[in-house]
């Protein structure tokens, strides 16, 4: 397999946990690419022009960071991340959408402070992206002390979105008022998985 990547997208290391916390690592080439480089061929293998992108032993490319993760679990003897059925599965997977709801807000924000320039930007957008952000934030806060040992792509999820928004948002400190989402965090990010895919640069 072929893992079409970069080294800061929050998106990718929600993959590249998985990979680890599966023992995939073995049977992923690892691709390095700038879907903001025009020059890419990204495109080509991607029509969104996205990372990640996993491009599989047969050839078919899969897309986004959910279907990619669950493709990856299903390569397993047994579900991992993913519970194969009722309560549990849902609970997983609604964690996981919030998670990448927290994390599509984030990117927003960033590429909306860093990739336009100050005329370009819109206070509006800003404004509502950070207000999801917190409110987000706050219900991880909520459950986070529900959550039990066993990993699931939730927890996954939640991890790389609360770690993205402190490398991107230090100033942010979702840390303040926000105990059992912190003391959950300090154990998940040291797993492994977490320590092997922070994000760099």
């Amino acid at each position: 397999m072929q893992l079409h990547y970069s080294t800061t997208s929050p998106y990718v290391r929600k993959v590249s946990v998985c990979i680890a916390e599966l023992g995939l690592d073995a049977r992923v080439e690892r691709i390095l690419t700038n879907p903001w480089d025009p020059e890419t061929n990204l495109g080509a293998i991607n029509p969104l022009g996205k990372v990640p992108t996993l491009v599989t032993d047969d050839g078919h490319a899969l897309f986004d960071s959910p279907v990619i993760c669950e493709y990856l679990d299903s390569l397993a003897p047994v579900p991992v991340l993913f519970p194969p059925e009722g309560v549990p599965r849902w609970r997983a997977l609604r964690l996981q959408a919030l998670a990448d709801g927290l994390l599509d807000a984030a990117v927003a924000q960033f590429v909306e402070l860093n990739k336009r320039s100050p005329e370009e930007r819109s206070e509006m957008l800003m404004k509502r992206q950070l207000a999801v952000i917190r409110r987000a934030l706050d219900a991880l806060e909520r459950e986070a002390g529900s959550w039990d040992e066993h990993i699931t792509i939730g927890q996954v999820a939640a991890g790389c979105a609360v770690g993205y928004v402190g490398f991107r948002f230090a100033d942010l400190g979702w840390q303040q008022e926000r105990p059992a989402l912190q003391a959950w965090y300090a154990g998940f990010g040291a797993r492994p998985s977490m320590q092997q895919t922070a994000p760099k640069g």
